[in-house]
């Protein structure tokens, strides 16, 4: 039987500060090769005991495999795959702060949309994903672009997280904003931001921290799944061009999809909802799209289909 549900904020993230530091001297010192014969069996373990996460693989392959049978089917040994991967992200993050990550490691869909948007210093909202591996945007803020990049996380964890690895490059002008919920002080403090030519970058596929219910129910491979408001409320709200954003890794480097939703979005008072939930099935939509084209970079461990209500942030953990 599946253990009681959770909210996703509330699962323990499992492993520690230490053993993060460790791991980053290892892969500094002897590189990813020799990092893996001290991580295999770290990831090897999690995947046995994560009962819960390996079953939020399970779900997902299966949902995934079903509307595209190029997605491998559900399997303990396609699970660990996919445990792997979670785990190889942490260190594409190191490489995105040590600078190893550069303009000639990523492609893009349209290399013109970001420069555009330096030329004329102006600012946009990007809403990405737990989808491959946002960290790689840092390479942006260095080199020819020179653009400061506000990141919202939602999780203590994840700052904590970050801190650990600008410990190794503290030159990477990237802002992470720590937020509890979409609040009018932050709408005003992002917008000054995206009104000084700043980038904004939120996530559209975790539902709020704080607050339950606040989503739009719309499809995600074959089944309802809630979206939270809060991001796509805010990107209206900050009067600029929005961007979906997807940073999905390849054999070669990464692929950077910049996507440009509209110059400036609007919801009006009465079509608002109808509006509201026009555009998340959008993001869905391509949420959906590559994900079906990068299935093991899926980073949501959680069960991402499961009812956003007051009862699943009570369980214990």
């Amino acid at each position: 039987m599946s253990q009681a549900k959770q909210h996703w904020s509330r699962q323990q993230e499992r492993g520690s500060i230490l053993g993060i530091k460790i791991l980053l001297w290892v892969y500094r010192v002897f590189g990813r090769r020799v990092l893996w014969v001290f991580l295999f069996p770290v990831v090897l373990f999690m995947c046995v005991t994560g009962r819960s996460a390996r079953e939020a693989s399970y779900q997902f392959f299966a949902k995934a495999h079903q509307i595209s049978p190029s997605v491998p089917k559900p399997s303990f040994t396609v699970g660990l795959k996919h445990f792997c991967k979670f785990a190889d992200s942490a260190f594409d993050k190191l490489d995105a702060w040590l600078g190893h990550i550069t303009q000639q490691n990523i492609t893009y869909n349209d290399d013109s949309t970001f420069k555009q948007l330096v030329e004329q210093g102006q600012g946009a909202i990007f809403i990405g994903s737990h989808l491959g591996n946002l960290e790689v945007c840092r390479a942006l803020s260095q080199g020819k672009y020179q653009k400061p990049i506000n990141v919202l996380v939602f999780t203590e964890n994840a700052v904590k997280f970050n801190e650990v690895l600008q410990s190794v490059n503290q030159q990477v002008s990237v802002n992470l904003i720590q937020v509890t919920e979409m609040s009018p002080a932050l709408a005003i403090m992002l917008k000054e931001k995206v009104d000084g030519g700043e980038m904004v970058v939120i996530v559209g596929d975790r539902t709020s921290v704080t607050q339950a219910g606040r989503v739009e129910y719309v499809p995600f491979l074959g089944q309802d799944a809630p979206f939270s408001q809060g991001p796509f409320i805010l990107a209206a709200l900050l009067e600029c061009p929005v961007y979906w954003l997807f940073c999905l890794k390849e054999s070669q480097g990464f692929h950077l999809v910049f996507e440009k939703v509209s110059d400036q979005l609007k919801l009006p008072r009465k079509q608002r909802k109808e509006t509201l939930s026009a555009l998340i099935t959008a993001y869905a939509q391509r949420l959906e799209y590559y994900a079906l084209q990068y299935p093991f970079q899926w980073f949501n461990f959680f069960d991402f289909w499961q009812k956003d209500d007051g009862s699943i942030r009570n369980n214990d953990k």
